[in-house]
């Protein structure tokens, strides 16, 4: 029995008065039931968003209703009777199972990610990388086949259903095509009858028999790089002879489309293109079928430190202005750390043991930090090839295994705790430092745009009730969701 007078009803989450609503830090949510597994997020109108994200459950009622639910969260005696039903029968009074997970032990992984070189055909203005500016490195077909051995026999030990062969790196991979294809060929012979999964990110600029061969052999997909609109794409994105680089992944993307080839868009958002957002997306899903979008911010990272920030209310309206256009395409729009849908303490696979070969042959768990001279190297490598295999680092090893949410003071309380998992550590580093966390504006970004998510989930339920039927996981190998 739905308590009556007490419900705000969400039709649509773009008309939605309470979608707007930018409350203050201090006041952006408050537990219900005393162990921070029930939330009110103020909206406006004096309206809340109640989330229990470890239920699955969430809703839009009155302050009234919030009171109410409080209580008898609270266990309160002569509660309301009708808000008490409906705590039971969402399961609010039963103690909800805990997302939390850890590795232990020597790590088997049964897949690994190659960071073929730090070499690039472009010079993207917000490369995090700064790819180009130094002396490129390139790995050697005898560090691939190490690294490629060691999964293949952890998965056929483990018992695991594939092994897993994937390329990213400080560079981009398809500059190094000989050992990207020959790594790839190698590693299926040496399966034998186990399947291999391959996949990668690329930055699109391939002529046509790479693409040939990537739509044939890359069977786990490719994640491109493409800023949208053209002039936005090119004026960041231009090749080493500061050329635009649009026509050639638009050529890619249409082959991609072609061939019914599963690709994924990734746009970066600049903080002068943000206005351009909105066009950028209905570009992208006008012309093209990627299974996925992602828009990140540009990270003040690399070669766009010092330059202007996008993590701004300005880029939370572009993205919500955004993802309408997206919805008349049927496509919900990616950011990655705002995940309705995904319960976790792992933001992406740093915490998981992420096995990534550097061209040098080390252990890395983080994408972002692919050489050995990257400011944070001591943090996230933890591995080095031996003779048999690899050596690892366990107490450091350790050290990431424990970098999950739950050891994050400053996320406790936040309802967006298990669907963002912590963000992103390597650029919580480069925000915060290496003392405690305190915060940044993508916590902000990720808290409005979960918010967004949960009022459109709760009104395609029929405006009253919304209920999480699973609990996702993160990808552990190209960071977060879907980086």
């Amino acid at each position: 029995m739905l308590p009556r007078g007490r419900w705000v009803r969400c039709t649509t989450s773009h008309c939605c008065p309470c979608r707007r609503s930018a409350v203050e830090a201090s006041c952006w949510e408050r537990s219900l039931n005393g162990t921070r597994d029930v939330f009110a997020i103020p909206l406006e109108d004096g309206a809340h968003l109640v989330y229990a994200p470890l239920h699955g459950v969430a809703f839009a009622a009155t302050s009234g209703m919030v009171a109410a639910l409080s209580a008898v969260l609270r266990g309160s005696e002569g509660g309301d009777q009708d808000v008490a039903a409906l705590a039971r029968e969402t399961g609010l009074l039963r103690r909800p199972p805990s997302p939390v997970t850890r590795r232990r032990g020597t790590p088997t992984p049964t897949e690994v990610t190659l960071f073929l070189t730090t070499a690039c055909n472009l010079r993207c203005t917000y490369c995090y990388a700064s790819a180009g500016d130094a002396p490129a490195t390139y790995m050697t077909m005898d560090v691939a086949k190490q690294g490629i051995d060691f999964v293949i026999d952890n998965a056929r030990r483990e018992g695991a259903p594939f092994a897993g062969v994937h390329y990213h790196g400080g560079g981009e991979p398809s500059v190094h095509w000989n050992l990207m294809t020959e790594s790839l060929a190698y590693a299926r012979e040496r399966a034998g009858g186990l399947p291999v999964i391959a996949a990668s990110a690329g930055n699109g600029v391939f002529t046509d028999r790479q693409i040939d061969w990537m739509i044939a052999n890359l069977n786990g997909g490719m994640s491109l790089s493409f800023d949208g609109l053209p002039e936005a794409h090119d004026k960041h994105r231009p090749t080493v002879r500061g050329t635009g680089s649009s026509a050639r992944v638009m050529h890619t993307m249409r082959r991609f489309t072609d061939a019914d080839y599963p690709y994924a868009v990734r746009l970066t958002v600049t903080a002068e293109q943000i206005p351009l957002l909105p066009d950028s997306i209905e570009f992208v899903l006008s012309n093209f079928t990627p299974k996925r979008v992602q828009v990140e911010p540009a990270y003040q990272l690399g070669r766009h430190a010092g330059e202007p920030d996008a993590e701004t209310e300005e880029f939370i309206a572009a993205y919500r202005e955004a993802q309408g256009r997206a919805a008349r395409f049927g496509h919900e729009l990616i950011y990655s750390a705002a995940r309705v849908g995904t319960l976790t303490n792992h933001f992406c696979g740093i915490t998981q043991d992420n096995f990534c070969l550097s061209p040098a042959g080390n252990v890395s768990a983080c994408f972002e930090a692919f050489s050995e001279d990257n400011e944070f190297a001591d943090v996230f490598f933890y591995g080095s090839p031996g003779a048999d295999g690899y050596t690892f680092d366990m107490d450091r090893l350790d050290r990431l295994r424990d970098l999950g949410v739950e050891h994050r003071s400053f996320c406790d309380g936040c309802f967006a705790k298990w669907n963002c998992a912590g963000d992103c550590y390597h650029k919580s580093l480069a925000t915060n430092g290496r003392g405690e966390f305190t915060g940044s504006q993508r916590c902000h970004i990720t808290r409005e745009l979960v918010k967004d998510q949960l009022l459109t989930r709760i009104a395609g339920s029929g405006g009253l009730i919304w209920r999480d039927d699973h609990t996702g996981e993160p990808c552990g190998v190209h960071g977060g969701t879907n980086e």
